[in-house]
């Protein structure tokens, strides 16, 4: 029955199938039938119809001829004889209507996404509508679901990546320049391995709790870097949670691009940890746990900047930009340990009383409004428009926001598929990774071998003079650029319009955060464009001055290699 290949009948118009005991087209006027389904679907800008199961494509001529020049139509077939049979009736109408597609495969979500944005370009489209022109969609509902879902995820997270970028894009730049200082004395995270021993990454979640309690129980005050069996990448929210059961981690991420969680580095000033921090992180971040980061970068959007960066190979280990500084470490464990990766305190959920665990600065926070009028509970934020109820790995109920959610959604599609990964089971949100309860976890932990020398690798960074004065000479070009570029904008020079077109492309990171700019991927207005071009003339004067001040710090250094 399985092998059983699709019967096609005459039907009055076109043709009716048959297929695994279910009729799927209309046996009396199947074309008319998929008119009318088509005709019933919103028409709209920037819409992608995601058609599951088209077969012959009836109706979607019919769309084609009705939709605005920023929609598509993506049809998916996960049946392989069923798609062999649509790309051969489909096979002229694909040929001639380039927002037309239709795709076969195993149903992977993430595969999905990623061609769509190849295909069409980050936030081309704002929706989904779901167009359903055959019944071929019930023979694979679920994936079919999971297929849409994911692509309405996919474009609500790049659209509110556009609403971060308008938001923050400025301040990323501008910590980026500044940052561009430590290039020469700081060691690229390229350069620091782990090795095969396990690793623990830490969030600062309510169940970190129970995770440090377990650490302490199974190994008792035996903790240091040089004898546990393992590593330890911990977030900067639980620097203090780490420091109050004397577990020093191996390396702390750094993600925040504003003043915010400087305040989970009070009292750290002793502890000498390598500190992995974002090339687009607050400049103040470098002084913490005793001044020698690790650099990498999270490229927040297309950027001909980080081109550049990569051709004079002054670009740190890059990785994808996950908004997350608890997504990122893993990210980091995943690229610098090739053993297995376990996950404790990542929630994305909270309770009525605590959103991080005993000792950040977040609870501490709370702990100190308490009065005797006012509780430790915070209802009116647990409650407050958007929250809800959600289920625990534990079978438990906490609750959780839009956002938490959209990154536990966004952690689910880039690690679940990792076999390396698990997550410890507890409170917070499932993961979509494979749970092991916390003993198990700490049994793992413990097949380690311990390393003899303790944290990250410290590699000698030699070269710095030379690596300093190619970042000088990139210094001096991108601020000879925007100063041309000035005096382009102010009349100081001819202006040739050839010229300012390439500098403003040159000079993306001007621009890519103006609010019609930053949901359209490196599109901007044209240089004829009076009002966009007096925008322009605003920003260049703070990132000069931002230039000269970096390059000042730069040209401070010693003209001898570093050897720490």
């Amino acid at each position: 029955m399985s092998d059983e290949p699709p019967r096609q009948c005459k039907a009055r118009r076109g043709f009716s199938i048959s297929y695994k005991g279910k009729t799927l087209l209309s046996r009396i006027d199947p074309i008319a039938q998929g008119e009318r389904l088509a005709k019933a679907v919103p028409l709209g800008g920037g819409i992608l119809y995601f058609c599951p199961s088209p077969l012959y494509g009836y109706g979607i001529e019919w769309l084609l001829g009705h939709v605005s020049p920023d929609s598509a139509i993506l049809c998916v077939e996960l049946d392989e004889k069923l798609f062999a049979l649509s790309r051969k009736a489909m096979e002229d109408i694909l040929k001639k209507n380039p927002a037309l597609s239709l795709l076969s495969g195993s149903g992977d979500p993430a595969r999905l996404c990623g061609w769509v944005q190849n295909t069409w370009g980050s936030r081309r489209f704002r929706r989904i509508e779901i167009l359903r022109l055959s019944g071929g969609w019930q023979l694979y509902e679920e994936q079919y679901a999971n297929l849409a879902d994911a692509l309405r995820r996919n474009i609500a997270i790049d659209w509110g990546n556009a609403m971060t970028l308008m938001k923050m894009g400025r301040r990323y730049i501008r910590n980026a320049i500044r940052n561009l200082a430590l290039i020469p004395q700081a060691p690229s995270l390229r350069d620091c391995t782990l090795g095969a021993s396990p690793v623990l990454v830490l969030g600062a979640g309510p169940s970190l709790d129970g995770v440090l309690e377990g650490l302490h129980r199974c190994w008792g005050t035996d903790l240091s870097e040089i004898s546990r069996p393992f590593k330890i990448i911990g977030v900067d929210t639980c620097l203090q949670p780490l420091k109050d059961w004397n577990i020093k981690p191996d390396l702390v991420v750094a993600l925040e691009s504003q003043h915010w969680n400087l305040r989970d580095f009070i009292g750290m000033g002793s502890w000498d940890i390598p500190l992995a921090m974002d090339l687009s992180a607050l400049p103040a971040t470098r002084e913490v746990l005793g001044g020698h980061p690790r650099l990498f970068a999270t490229p927040w959007t297309r950027l001909r900047l980080f081109k550049r960066l990569a051709s004079a190979k002054l670009l740190p280990e890059t990785f994808p930009p996950l908004g997350s500084v608890g997504l990122t470490a893993v990210a980091l464990a995943r690229r610098l340990s090739t053993g297995p990766i376990i996950i404790g305190g990542m929630d994305f959920a909270f309770t009525l009383d605590r959103f991080h665990a005993r000792s950040t600065p977040g609870h501490w926070e709370g702990l100190s409004r308490q009065t005797r009028f006012r509780s430790i509970l915070m209802a009116e934020t647990a409650f407050r428009p958007g929250t809800g109820a959600a289920r625990s790995k534990a079978g438990l109920s906490q609750r959780t926001d839009p956002v938490m959610k959209t990154y536990r959604d966004l952690f689910e599609q880039e690690f679940a598929k990792d076999p390396r990964i698990h997550d410890i089971t507890g409170l917070g949100l499932p993961l979509g990774l494979r749970s092991l309860s916390l003993e198990r976890a700490l049994a793992v932990l413990g097949k380690g071998l311990p390393s003899g020398s303790g944290g990250v690798p410290k590699p000698r960074h030699t070269g710095e003079a030379a690596i300093a004065a190619a970042v000088d000479t990139f210094i001096c070009r991108e601020r000879d650029a925007l100063m041309l570029l000035r005096d382009i904008l102010t009349g100081n020079r001819s202006k040739a319009p050839e010229n300012l077109e390439a500098l403003l492309d040159e000079g993306d990171y001007l621009w890519a955060h103006f609010p019609e700019c930053a949901g359209a991927e490196g599109r901007r207005p044209s240089g004829t464009d009076l009002s966009f071009l007096k925008r322009v003339r605003i920003e260049i004067d703070p990132l000069v001055k931002l230039f000269d001040l970096t390059l000042q710090e730069v040209r401070s250094y010693p003209s001898t290699g570093s050897t720490w």
